[in-house]
């Protein structure tokens, strides 16, 4: 599906003032990183290996499933802006289907995510699956009065 069909469901906020429209409920926000996440993990010092890089198994599958089903995939990556040509090749050369993506991720990991949106966090580790569920206690910030 092109990202331009999907239709944005208008919003209120608290007050009942219009806010920033919303998603289906049935649509995705991916936001996907790519070195050892679909790729193996290569370093922004070594551009070239970025072009021959290792495709994590069934990383493909799964992110190819999510885009065919209707939502929306935007890689998130902390190489830099200098290595588009190079991602945007190895991803066309191994048939990745996107809608963006988006250079310049902070590096170093430990991401701790502060939004008015719902964030669901799935840490990858190694294996490509079904997702499951497990419960984990979070940070949020206390209600306004």
């Amino acid at each position: 599906m092109d990202i331009n069909e999907i239709k944005l469901e208008a919003h209120l906020d608290a007050n009942g003032k219009n806010a920033s429209p919303l998603l289906p409920e049935h649509i995705k926000n991916y936001l996907i990183d790519i070195d050892g996440t679909i790729c193996e993990d290569v370093p922004n010092e070594e551009p070239e290996r970025m072009l021959t890089c290792e495709e994590i198994p069934h990383a493909k599958e799964y992110v190819n499933k999510w885009y065919n089903e209707g939502h929306i995939i935007t890689f998130f990556t902390s190489r830099l802006e200098a290595h588009r040509e190079n991602t945007e090749i190895w991803l066309k050369e191994h048939g990745f289907k996107y809608h963006g993506i988006m250079f310049g991720k902070p590096r170093g990991g430990n991401y701790h995510w502060i939004d008015d949106r719902t964030v669901k966090a799935t840490k990858f580790l190694g294996t490509y699956g079904e997702f499951i569920k497990e419960m984990h206690e979070i940070d949020v910030f206390p209600k306004g009065e």
